[in-house]
């Protein structure tokens, strides 16, 4: 596994103070922001080493268990660190969301839950729930158990469904969650898909009815996104997308030389 130092990834010493910790991954987090690198993945590599290493060192348990390990493996430490402690683990606890929410206020730049999603994968969610007797944080899909960004392996649906199962049968706690992407077809004219325009759009599973924006310049084969057009979600959680497909086709003029209007 590649050596890395938590240390050295927020520029700090071994021995730096929480706040130093703190102000230290504020300072980085700043700098190399997806916002602010649009257009640089390595900014994005660098973002999620410095979020790890924050979520790591900021956390005393985390800390006082790399250390030992560190004393132990020298710079095999991180290695060994990642060998029992997956992402999940890791980032468990870390009050990272409320420094990217002050930043995002601050800024102007998008939300933790955006950023997690693009870092870490399109299944990371997280879900709070406050209940008399009950309060937490469930973080699902996306981060942990080494599955591909974006993939969802069976193992973690069934583990979903079997935490949302629970938390449902013991408390009465409904998690939320985001309703079905749709997916339909919308036919253009050529110049409608040339110059663009609204249009009237019927769904065929929902028979609902939409204006649709047709951009200029629209291609055969496009796929337009209607945000939050597909099924509601389910406890509070957000509709689903609707993906048009664009299909061109001709007019055809059927008037012969000749026929027309006298």
């Amino acid at each position: 596994m590649e050596q890395k130092d938590y240390y050295d990834i927020l520029g700090i010493t071994n021995d730096a103070p929480h706040k130093q910790v703190r102000d230290a991954y504020r300072k980085l987090a700043l700098l190399h922001h997806p916002d602010r690198n649009r257009n640089n993945p390595e900014a994005a590599e660098r973002m999620k080493a410095i979020n790890e290493a924050y979520a790591v060192l900021s956390d005393p348990q985390k800390r006082r268990e790399y250390d030992a390990l560190k004393q132990t493996y020298g710079s095999a430490a991180y290695g060994q660190f990642r060998q029992t402690h997956s992402d999940q683990d890791i980032f468990r606890g870390s009050d990272i969301r409320q420094i990217f929410e002050e930043l995002s206020r601050a800024f102007g730049f998008r939300s933790f839950e955006d950023i997690f999603r693009e870092s870490y994968g399109a299944g990371y969610r997280t879900f709070e729930f406050r209940q008399p007797g009950a309060f937490g944080r469930v973080i699902m899909g996306g981060l942990g158990g080494g599955q591909a960004a974006g993939k969802n392996t069976p193992l973690v649906g069934f583990l979903e469904k079997l935490i949302r199962y629970g938390l449902k049968k013991k408390w009465g706690i409904e998690l939320p969650e985001k309703g079905r992407d749709l997916q339909d077809e919308v036919v253009l004219s050529p110049d409608q898909a040339r110059l663009g325009e609204k249009i009237q759009y019927t769904n065929r599973e929902t028979g609902r009815q939409l204006s649709v924006t047709i951009p200029a310049n629209t291609r055969a084969g496009q796929r337009l996104r209607l945000k939050g057009m597909g099924e509601p979600g389910r406890g509070g959680g957000e509709a689903g997308e609707l993906y048009l497909t664009v299909n061109i086709i001709a007019v055809q003029n059927n008037l012969k030389m000749g026929d027309g209007p006298l």
